[in-house]
């Protein structure tokens, strides 16, 4: 299932380089407790021969809890997806595998354009994927969150930046905005299981479409506290914030060791329902109700780049 979601910020994609790596440091920290959460493996410089200079990160994204109920019975208690990204700024490319759910796959890719989303291939896919792309744009005014993340400090119909200037933002902003940016991310979610196929691929979209709504509403909500950061101002606090949620996540598991009697008892059955409406609420809502980069090889199960032939981060990466 192959969808381009598109995602308009009001600032510069110089801007936005600062700005994302600061939200999503801070809010993988926010996200990460009990045991759950992004544990960081490995944040290192890396060199591809045709995109030049980056970032090799990766990381594991605990979510056991986070699974609707009907998808945890087939699944092991514990689980993490395991999400190798390679940042090129301003083009990335991220792919979240599992060892246990070996038919699941997801990769994206992104690009970031001083636009609206008005490029219609700037991610240059093939004819063959265009037929079977959907475009997808998210709104981060007026598509709404999930009830249990909203904050009135981050409702950008409410929000203006004391160091900017920008906002609050009104309805059809992306029309009239002077500073202006768009993501554009082609995500090919695969899941090659009779039966199932189209209802995992389907959860998972909204999982992260619902994930890059937060993220990029959080990261203009939040531009006051970055703005005058330099990019290694902003690689310090990344680096804090992952020791910090590592820290947080091996204490957790370590003390989860050791069965407590709230494990021993049954979830209520309305806390399996919510479970399970989590990453519909949103959609309804709007509905009226370091390997090589895998683009020129195969990703290596770890350790030290291998070069090879192939190809959501921080949460279903907002990279």
């Amino acid at each position: 299932m192959l969808k381009e979601y598109r995602i308009c910020m009001p600032m510069s994609v110089e801007e936005y380089r600062i700005g994302q790596l600061y939200m999503i440091a801070r809010h993988s920290a926010e996200q990460s407790h009990g045991g759950e959460g992004v544990e960081v493996m490995e944040n290192n410089p890396y060199e591809d021969p045709a995109h030049g200079e980056g970032q090799f990160t990766e990381k594991r994204i605990h979510l056991s809890s986070k699974l609707p109920a009907w998808a945890r019975s087939y699944v092991p208690r514990f689980i993490y997806l395991t999400e190798k990204a390679w940042n090129y700024y301003p083009y990335t490319e991220t792919e979240y595998t599992c060892s246990v759910i070996p038919r699941l796959s997801i990769k994206i890719r992104t690009r970031y354009e001083n636009n609206n989303g008005s490029s219609e291939n700037c991610l240059n896919v093939s004819e063959e994927e265009l037929k079977q792309r959907t475009v997808d744009h998210v709104d981060i005014l007026t598509d709404p969150v999930d009830e249990r993340h909203y904050k009135k400090d981050e409702d950008l119909s409410l929000f203006t930046s004391s160091k900017t200037g920008r906002g609050p933002l009104q309805e059809g902003w992306r029309d009239t905005f002077d500073v202006i940016m768009c993501s554009y991310k082609l995500v090919d979610v695969s899941f090659q299981v009779f039966g199932l196929q189209t209802k995992v691929e389907d959860w998972v979209h909204r999982a992260i479409r619902n994930v890059l709504l937060l993220g990029h509403k959080q990261a203009f909500a939040w531009i006051d506290e970055w703005y005058d950061m330099t990019f290694d101002d902003v690689r310090n606090y990344e680096m804090g914030m992952q020791q910090e949620t590592n820290e947080r996540i091996h204490a957790a598991q370590e003390d989860s060791d050791e069965p407590g009697e709230e494990e021993k008892k049954e979830p209520k059955e309305n806390e399996e329902e919510e479970e399970n409406d989590e990453v519909d609420g949103a959609s309804k809502k709007k509905n009226g109700s370091s390997p090589s980069s895998p683009a020129a090889s195969n990703a290596s199960s770890g350790g030290t780049p291998q070069k090879g032939g192939g190809y959501l981060s921080s949460w279903f990466k907002w990279s």
